[in-house]
């Protein structure tokens, strides 16, 4: 639900389809910033004979803004390209997998990283690195930790990166809550009561590709600085991930496919969580993938007046008074902080991530602010301000935290004399982290198809 299925064109579109972002200061390094980008949503582990892989015809991107406005001042860029050994069998693998240059691994992909910076022509970082394979079960991938682990390559200047599939860390009931707007742990109280129950977690035997990159701050930051001051405005940076075709697609009869032709056109974005899932109208998603998002200010009205809080008290009768009122009276300006320009110093103590006036949806991070000791999975609403919205992590309860934002629990940093509705700062759709690793690439090993068959 991060952005699985957000849009009517890019849903049928999975290469290149992004699924969420993730950006951070590296628990296991302080002195980087790790950016994680997924793509292919809700892949089923048993996938054979052609398992999930990135396309060769895509241009991935993570752009990262740090000159105080909306536009991409560095951006790290990859390029994917397969070989097939062997093309007179149709195995993936013809035997077991024992090194990502294994003969018995038939279909490879590699890749290129190139880092640009203000648009200028772009400096090759790594090109030719080998990604793993899926997984496939414990015949043809009997050690996979070590496929994984041969596949984190490092990155000149002290980087690394990883590309390759894993297990999908994002948590959410998306039967639930397309169903009506229903949360399993209070669907008592809906419209349309049913009994209480705990959350299901969609996602929990789905695997993503991931597309992880670990750079030194240094590397990130306005005039290359390593702010340690959180109020230094050089401390923010915005990121966001897109995806890009080119202009035509022309089907060769002779190979059986299909290549591209023209320049490059974007096709999918992300930012913030949700973003395009439940705040922008249907009718619009497409567009907005294509979009910049120095040119959200044409989408500003949906965040002031987002249509989850105008669903909340309808489907939950006498739930939400305070929140109708809310509707009625006020524009969602806490929203528009949250998810447009970031957080100014002085609103929440010791933190900011604002980027400027220019309205854009971007994940925000201070790379000022240190891992968290204790980490609170609703970061900063929960205390934690090494949290999302402070960028996000991967364990970051991203769907409850921004729950409790729409139903109105931060609109008393706007206005302190609101108070929110009792029931705004317990709502949740009930499921919980799934557990991730400790180092990158920080997400788990994906699940294999022989053991869970279907996701």
């Amino acid at each position: 639900m991060s952005s699985h299925r957000e849009a009517p064109e890019i849903s049928k579109d999975p290469v290149a389809d992004s699924t969420d972002l993730y950006a951070f200061v590296s628990p296991d390094r302080p002195d980087t910033v790790t950016l994680i980008a997924n793509y292919l949503p809700a892949q089923s582990p048993a996938a054979g004979p052609n398992f999930y892989e990135f396309g060769d015809d895509v241009r991935y991107e993570i752009h990262i803004s740090n000159g105080g406005r909306a536009g991409a001042d560095v951006t790290y860029a990859f390029r994917f390209r397969t070989e097939v050994a062997n093309e007179e069998t149709f195995l993936y693998n013809t035997g077991p997998i024992a090194s990502l240059d294994a003969p018995e691994f038939n279909r490879r992909q590699f890749y290129t990283v190139t880092r640009s910076e203000g648009g200028r022509r772009g400096k090759v970082l790594a090109e030719d690195l080998p990604c793993p394979p899926c997984n496939i079960g414990p015949r043809s991938t009997p050690d996979y930790s070590s496929l994984a682990d041969a596949a984190v390559h490092d990155l000149p200047g002290g980087g690394k990166v990883f590309a390759g599939q894993r297990a999908d860390g994002f948590f959410v009931d998306l039967g639930s809550i397309f169903d009506l707007a229903t949360l399993r742990p209070f669907q008592s109280a809906h419209l349309i009561p049913m009994a209480d129950a705990d959350g299901v977690n969609t996602l929990a035997h789905s695997n993503v590709h991931t597309i992880a990159i670990q750079v030194p701050i240094t590397d990130l930051t306005r005039g290359g600085k390593r702010p340690r001051n959180a109020e230094d405005a050089a401390a923010v940076i915005g990121v966001w991930t897109t995806a890009s075709r080119q202009r035509a697609r022309i089907f060769d009869k002779d190979e059986g496919s299909y290549r591209g032709a023209g320049s490059f056109v974007q096709v999918s974005r992300l930012g913030n969580p949700l973003f395009n899932e439940v705040i922008v109208p249907m009718a619009r998603k497409d567009e907005w993938n294509a979009a910049e998002p120095e040119d959200d200010e044409d989408y500003v009205s949906y965040v002031r007046r987002p249509e989850v809080a105008k669903l909340l008290p309808v489907l939950y009768p006498g739930v939400f008074p305070r929140l109708a009122e809310l509707n009625e009276a006020a524009d969602r300006a806490d929203l528009e902080a949250i998810l447009l320009t970031g957080l100014p110093e002085g609103v929440v103590p010791g933190f900011q991530n604002f980027t400027g006036a220019t309205p854009a949806d971007m994940l925000r991070l201070n790379t000022a602010i240190p891992p968290s000791a204790d980490p609170n999975p609703l970061g900063v609403v929960g205390g934690d301000l090494a949290g999302f919205p402070n960028g996000r992590r991967v364990f970051d309860d991203v769907v409850t935290i921004e729950l409790r934002a729409v139903a109105g629990v931060t609109y008393p940093l706007i206005d302190p004399e609101f108070t929110p509705d009792g029931a705004a700062a317990a709502i949740t759709d009930g499921t919980t982290p799934p557990g991730n690793e400790d180092t990158f690439p920080y997400l788990r090993t994906p699940h294999d198809g022989f053991a869970v068959p279907a996701a």
